[in-house]
C-alpha cells in the first residue's frame, strides 16, 4: 500500500488507512512511538491495547489459597451509614 507525505501547517504528514490502524490495533486518539530504525520509520502503540487490564488475567494472579478479611478501621469517625 503506497500512501503520500503531505504538508499540514509547519509538519508532514501521512494518512494511515483504517484497516492498517485496526491490524496494528492503534485507534484515533491513542498515542504511538515513532522511530526510525536502518532508514525506515516505525511507529508502535506507545501503550498496551485499550483496556489496561484484562479481569480474568488479574484474576488468574490471585493465589489459590488466597482467603479475603474483614479489615477493622475503628469505630465512625463521623456520619458514615455503616
Amino acid at each position: 500500500m503506497r500512501a503520500k507525505i503531505q504538508k499540514w501547517g509547519n509538519s508532514q504528514g501521512v494518512r494511515v488507512p483504517k484497516t492498517v490502524l485496526e491490524q496494528a490495533r492503534i485507534a484515533v486518539g491513542d498515542e504511538v512511538d515513532i522511530s526510525v530504525s536502518k532508514g525506515r520509520i516505525l511507529v508502535r502503540r506507545a501503550t498496551p491495547i485499550r483496556g489496561r487490564y484484562v479481569l480474568t488475567e488479574l484474576l488468574s494472579r490471585i493465589p489459590a489459597d488466597y482467603r479475603a478479611e474483614e479489615t477493622d478501621w475503628g469505630p465512625s469517625a463521623g456520619r458514615e451509614a455503616w
